[in-house]
Protein backbone atom coordinates (compact mmCIF):
# COMPACT_ATOMS: atom_id res chain seq x y z
CA UNK A 1 0.00 0.00 0.00
CA UNK A 2 1.27 3.63 -1.08
CA UNK A 3 1.84 6.06 1.62
CA UNK A 4 -0.76 8.91 1.20
CA UNK A 5 -2.02 10.89 3.70
CA UNK A 6 -0.62 13.72 4.59
CA UNK A 7 1.72 13.37 2.12
CA UNK A 8 3.73 15.80 0.64
CA UNK A 9 6.28 14.16 -1.62
CA UNK A 10 6.75 13.99 -5.18
CA UNK A 11 5.43 11.66 -7.38
CA UNK A 12 7.14 8.96 -9.60
CA UNK A 13 7.35 9.65 -13.34
CA UNK A 14 6.04 12.57 -15.46
CA UNK A 15 2.92 14.76 -13.80
CA UNK A 16 1.43 17.38 -16.86
CA UNK A 17 1.62 20.82 -14.91
CA UNK A 18 -1.61 21.77 -13.44
CA UNK A 19 -4.13 24.37 -15.22
CA UNK A 20 -3.08 27.62 -15.39
CA UNK A 21 -5.82 30.30 -13.30
CA UNK A 22 -8.63 31.41 -14.92
CA UNK A 23 -8.40 28.46 -17.46
CA UNK A 24 -11.02 25.97 -17.43
CA UNK A 25 -13.84 24.09 -19.24
CA UNK A 26 -17.80 24.99 -19.88
CA UNK A 27 -20.40 23.25 -17.87
CA UNK A 28 -20.81 19.74 -18.82
CA UNK A 29 -22.65 17.24 -16.22
CA UNK A 30 -20.13 14.68 -14.97
CA UNK A 31 -20.92 11.11 -15.54
CA UNK A 32 -18.42 8.81 -14.93
CA UNK A 33 -15.01 8.40 -12.64
CA UNK A 34 -12.22 6.69 -13.41
CA UNK A 35 -9.24 6.65 -10.73
CA UNK A 36 -7.08 3.47 -12.02
CA UNK A 37 -4.35 3.23 -9.29
CA UNK A 38 -7.17 2.32 -7.12
CA UNK A 39 -9.37 0.60 -9.74
CA UNK A 40 -12.07 3.46 -9.42
CA UNK A 41 -14.24 3.08 -12.60
CA UNK A 42 -17.67 4.04 -11.69
CA UNK A 43 -20.63 6.12 -12.95
CA UNK A 44 -21.55 9.49 -10.71
CA UNK A 45 -25.01 10.29 -9.67
CA UNK A 46 -25.90 14.24 -8.82
CA UNK A 47 -26.78 14.82 -5.10
CA UNK A 48 -27.88 18.05 -3.15
CA UNK A 49 -28.41 18.87 0.01
CA UNK A 50 -30.40 17.27 2.98
CA UNK A 51 -32.90 19.44 4.91
CA UNK A 52 -30.61 20.15 7.33
CA UNK A 53 -28.51 21.60 4.58
CA UNK A 54 -25.65 18.56 4.58
CA UNK A 55 -24.51 17.16 1.77
CA UNK A 56 -26.98 14.45 0.53
CA UNK A 57 -24.51 11.26 -0.01
CA UNK A 58 -25.31 8.13 -2.32
CA UNK A 59 -27.37 5.51 -1.57
CA UNK A 60 -25.77 3.11 1.21
CA UNK A 61 -25.05 -0.09 -0.59
CA UNK A 62 -21.56 -1.24 -2.06
CA UNK A 63 -22.39 -0.93 -5.33
CA UNK A 64 -23.74 2.65 -5.29
CA UNK A 65 -21.28 5.21 -7.66
CA UNK A 66 -19.94 8.58 -6.89
CA UNK A 67 -21.93 11.44 -6.16
CA UNK A 68 -21.15 15.09 -7.16
CA UNK A 69 -22.64 17.88 -5.94
CA UNK A 70 -25.20 19.71 -8.04
CA UNK A 71 -24.15 23.10 -6.32
CA UNK A 72 -20.31 23.11 -7.17
CA UNK A 73 -19.09 23.81 -10.51
CA UNK A 74 -18.24 20.52 -12.90
CA UNK A 75 -15.39 18.71 -13.06
CA UNK A 76 -13.12 20.70 -15.21
CA UNK A 77 -15.00 24.24 -14.24
CA UNK A 78 -13.01 27.13 -12.47
CA UNK A 79 -13.73 26.27 -8.62
CA UNK A 80 -13.88 23.20 -6.55
CA UNK A 81 -15.78 20.71 -7.99
CA UNK A 82 -16.69 17.68 -5.01
CA UNK A 83 -17.49 14.35 -5.50
CA UNK A 84 -18.61 11.91 -2.46
CA UNK A 85 -18.78 8.51 -1.62
CA UNK A 86 -19.40 5.30 0.34
CA UNK A 87 -16.33 4.37 1.73
CA UNK A 88 -17.76 1.00 2.42
CA UNK A 89 -21.18 -0.52 4.32
CA UNK A 90 -21.93 -3.14 7.17
CA UNK A 91 -23.92 -5.17 4.75
CA UNK A 92 -21.88 -4.83 1.28
CA UNK A 93 -18.65 -4.26 2.66
CA UNK A 94 -15.84 -2.08 0.76
CA UNK A 95 -17.90 0.72 -1.71
CA UNK A 96 -16.53 2.76 -4.46
CA UNK A 97 -14.34 5.22 -2.33
CA UNK A 98 -12.65 1.87 -0.54
CA UNK A 99 -9.11 2.57 -1.50
CA UNK A 100 -9.42 6.44 -1.80
CA UNK A 101 -6.79 6.80 1.32
CA UNK A 102 -4.36 4.82 -0.79
CA UNK A 103 -4.22 7.58 -3.50
CA UNK A 104 -0.72 9.30 -3.78
CA UNK A 105 0.39 13.01 -4.65
CA UNK A 106 0.17 12.76 -8.91
CA UNK A 107 -1.87 9.47 -9.30
CA UNK A 108 -4.22 10.73 -12.44
CA UNK A 109 -8.30 11.11 -12.23
CA UNK A 110 -10.50 11.09 -15.12
CA UNK A 111 -13.85 12.78 -15.41
CA UNK A 112 -15.91 11.98 -18.32
CA UNK A 113 -18.36 14.67 -18.56
CA UNK A 114 -21.67 14.55 -20.55
CA UNK A 115 -20.54 16.51 -23.51
CA UNK A 116 -18.37 13.45 -24.48
CA UNK A 117 -14.72 15.68 -23.04
CA UNK A 118 -12.69 14.18 -19.70
CA UNK A 119 -11.23 16.76 -17.42
CA UNK A 120 -8.31 15.33 -16.04
CA UNK A 121 -6.36 15.82 -12.19
CA UNK A 122 -3.42 15.11 -10.41
CA UNK A 123 -3.81 14.55 -6.80
CA UNK A 124 -2.28 17.65 -5.27
CA UNK A 125 -2.91 15.89 -1.55
CA UNK A 126 -4.86 13.26 0.34
CA UNK A 127 -5.99 14.20 4.00
CA UNK A 128 -7.71 12.80 7.31
CA UNK A 129 -10.01 14.95 9.47
CA UNK A 130 -12.23 14.56 12.66
CA UNK A 131 -15.48 15.02 11.16
CA UNK A 132 -16.24 18.14 13.74
CA UNK A 133 -12.64 19.34 12.57
CA UNK A 134 -13.99 19.53 8.71
CA UNK A 135 -12.50 22.06 6.53
CA UNK A 136 -15.61 23.08 5.07
CA UNK A 137 -13.80 26.55 3.88
CA UNK A 138 -11.37 24.96 2.21
CA UNK A 139 -12.83 22.03 0.33
CA UNK A 140 -15.80 24.39 -0.60
CA UNK A 141 -13.55 27.53 -1.42
CA UNK A 142 -13.42 29.50 -4.30
CA UNK A 143 -10.77 28.59 -6.72
CA UNK A 144 -9.09 30.36 -9.82
CA UNK A 145 -8.61 27.63 -11.33
CA UNK A 146 -10.33 23.67 -12.33
CA UNK A 147 -9.79 21.36 -9.14
CA UNK A 148 -11.58 18.63 -7.67
CA UNK A 149 -12.55 17.03 -4.16
CA UNK A 150 -13.34 13.63 -3.40
CA UNK A 151 -14.91 12.73 -0.16
CA UNK A 152 -15.71 9.56 2.10
CA UNK A 153 -15.59 8.59 5.33
CA UNK A 154 -12.71 7.12 7.06
CA UNK A 155 -10.72 6.77 10.71
CA UNK A 156 -11.79 4.75 13.51
CA UNK A 157 -15.25 3.38 12.88
CA UNK A 158 -17.84 4.35 16.08
CA UNK A 159 -20.21 1.63 16.55
CA UNK A 160 -22.60 4.01 18.98
CA UNK A 161 -22.78 6.10 16.73
CA UNK A 162 -23.04 3.83 13.45
CA UNK A 163 -20.35 6.32 11.54
CA UNK A 164 -17.06 7.12 11.37
CA UNK A 165 -15.17 9.78 12.83
CA UNK A 166 -12.80 11.13 10.08
CA UNK A 167 -13.34 12.38 6.21
CA UNK A 168 -10.63 11.25 3.81
CA UNK A 169 -10.80 13.97 1.35
CA UNK A 170 -8.49 14.24 -1.67
CA UNK A 171 -7.92 17.60 -2.76
CA UNK A 172 -6.84 17.10 -6.81
CA UNK A 173 -5.62 20.21 -9.26
CA UNK A 174 -6.52 19.55 -13.13
CA UNK A 175 -3.76 19.31 -15.21
CA UNK A 176 -3.34 20.34 -18.78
Amino acid sequence: MRRATGSNSPATGSIRPPAQAGTGMGRSVPVRLRISAIEVDTEIMTLGLRADGTLQVPPLRGDAPAGWYRHSPTPGEVGASVLAGHVDTARDGPAVFFRLRELAVGDPIEVRRKDGTVARFAVARVAVYSKQDFPTGEVYAPLDRPGLRLITCGGVFDRGAGSYRSNVVVFADAVT
